[in-house]
């Protein structure tokens, strides 16, 4: 099984992607998901609300509202272009910002979850010993809730892999430069390029696999 240039190029993109935007993510991620879990105030409700909207939302709804705030003339893409020159849509920046969005809300269930299951009477006994908030996160609940932390880590990472509707709407499809995995099979099949199909979803099949079993072999351990 030969693997062209273009496919070679597909898939680097797709797993740097992955990776930087689960960078990206998981600061964020691990504060709303701490807030969501633990904390109690006014408008969390519309918190969860807005850090779940792309999970419900059509991708391709994502990434026109996307195009919208980062184009030339959007309220984000226009003063950053203003400001620095740069032009953010159409760009691997722009394929970032798509899997980044849609995949955020399963990094952030997957940590409220695990750190929903942390007994509240552990973290109170910290505090009563004069343990600060942060030394109360890092030292038990964090630690308690990798299990979540991870899952969701994972969820994250493979939407990422395989996000295609926000991408093709905010990034393009172009070879080499914003053409991930997904938008990769997406040509070959319109192109009737059976063979790259075949190459690439059985890649796109194998690192999934890989990945969600690396997981779950860490978690185990």
């Amino acid at each position: 099984m030969r693997i062209t240039p273009t496919e070679v190029a597909a898939l680097s993109l797709s797993i740097k992607v992955a990776f930087l935007s689960l960078v990206i993510m998981l600061p964020p991620g691990l504060l709303a998901g701490w807030l969501l879990a633990k904390r109690t105030f006014p408008g969390k409700a519309l918190l969860n609300t807005f850090v779940m909207w792309p999970l419900v939302l059509p991708p391709i709804v994502s990434g026109y509202l996307l195009l919208i705030l980062l184009g030339r003339h959007g309220f984000i893409g226009g003063l950053i272009y203003r400001v620095f020159g740069i032009e953010i849509v159409f760009t691997p920046l722009a394929v970032v910002i798509a899997v980044s969005v849609i995949s955020f809300p399963l990094l952030v269930r997957g940590i409220v979850t695990g750190m929903e299951s942390v007994p509240v009477e552990l973290e109170n006994a910290a505090r009563t010993l004069g343990a600060s908030p942060v030394k109360v996160f890092w030292t038990i609940t964090f630690p308690l809730a990798y299990r979540g932390i991870i899952g969701g880590t994972i969820l994250g990472f493979s939407k990422s892999l395989g996000e295609f509707g926000a991408t093709i709407m905010v990034a393009g499809n172009i070879p080499g430069k914003t053409q991930t995995m997904a938008l990769a099979i997406f040509s070959a099949v319109h192109l009737g390029e059976d063979a790259s199909v075949y190459r690439l979803v059985f890649i796109a099949t194998v690192v999934a696999f890989i990945a969600l079993w690396l997981t779950e072999r860490f978690t185990l351990r």
